[in-house]
């Protein structure tokens, strides 16, 4: 815990519960009895408890990191082997634009203009509830998130749509009459009666249920920003420093398709068939193109060895 608290990591909480956890298991052990075996007894009872594997696997990080730890600090010689699982729990959700309408209608004005935010830009809950005033620029339309606030450290900028400006506007507005009224400043831009919005899983959770969208997660507006600026051919590198994302391939993995996408798809190919030429045509065509191009290679010297 020391570790992760001189490092500044984000994650101290999550790094608690792990740990917490472990301890239930091998609290009062010595460190040279916890052998492979007994490790792996430990994920097959967290995986009967229903934990999935992404998360055990937290735990077997930072099981791996005490032992690091110990061995810089003399206290052990050795590790044992910690084993990985598969993680195959990638979450798939999004919301389209007609649950998103069904979700805000049921949340109150900060939430809602929260979850816009998110669902336009892709932006973390922690730090949509982290931002300040003084990130905001309703002027120039501009919103910044400093470095060091990010999960991945790096400051981003995004240009905010005129809907969104506006309901932002409304938003301010309502903070200054709370300063005049209380006699105090707020710096958050999303709070509840000057104190910063923390924890909003059950209203989350009712407006889910009366907008009758079923089980959704915050983090769904994540992927529906990708999904949303894919559609609209965002370029990707214009896309990943408005969403934070550093790695392409995780960038990727948000990227989820949806029904009507596939239909479009379709409805392209068939246009597509319908104006082009038959298909025997076309593989003829083909054939043709295809011989000719080797016959070109022969004559220059290509493919003159067995395996070309």
């Amino acid at each position: 815990m020391n570790d992760y608290r001189t490092n500044g990591k984000k994650s101290l909480e999550q790094a608690e519960d792990r740990v917490n956890r472990l301890l239930k298991t091998f609290g009062g052990r010595k460190v040279v009895s916890i052998k492979t075996p007994e490790i792996r007894q430990y994920i097959a009872d967290r995986q009967t408890e229903g934990y999935a594997n992404a998360t055990i696997n937290r735990d077997m990080a930072a099981l791996k990191r005490m032992f690091s730890l110990g061995m810089q600090a003399e206290k052990t010689i050795q590790a044992p082997y910690i084993p990985r699982l598969d993680e195959r729990n990638v979450r798939q959700g999004f919301l389209g634009d007609i649950e998103h309408l069904a979700v805000t209608s049921h949340l109150p004005f900060v939430l809602a203009v929260m979850a816009d935010t998110a669902c336009q830009f892709g932006w973390r809950k922690e730090e949509l509830m982290k931002l300040q005033w003084t990130q905001v620029d309703l002027v120039a339309a501009l919103i910044r998130l400093e470095p060091g606030t990010t999960k991945n450290d790096e400051g981003r900028y995004i240009v905010l749509t005129a809907d969104l400006r506006v309901k932002l506007k409304k938003l301010w507005e309502e903070t200054q009459a709370l300063e005049v009224k209380t006699g105090r400043k707020i710096p958050w831009v999303f709070h509840r009666k000057g104190k910063p919005v923390r924890n909003f899983y059950k209203a989350w959770k009712t407006a889910c249920k009366k907008a009758g969208v079923g089980p959704r997660y915050f983090h769904d507006y994540r992927r529906t920003a990708v999904r949303n600026m894919e559609m609209v051919a965002v370029p990707r590198s214009v896309a990943m420093k408005i969403t934070g994302h550093k790695t392409e391939s995780v960038y990727r993995r948000y990227a989820i398709v949806d029904m009507a996408q596939l239909r479009e798809a379709t409805r392209r190919m068939e246009q597509r068939a319908e104006a082009g030429w038959p298909v025997a045509e076309q593989h003829e065509m083909a054939s043709s193109n295809i011989q000719t191009t080797c016959k070109q290679g022969r004559e220059q010297g290509f493919g003159s060895s067995a395996g070309s």
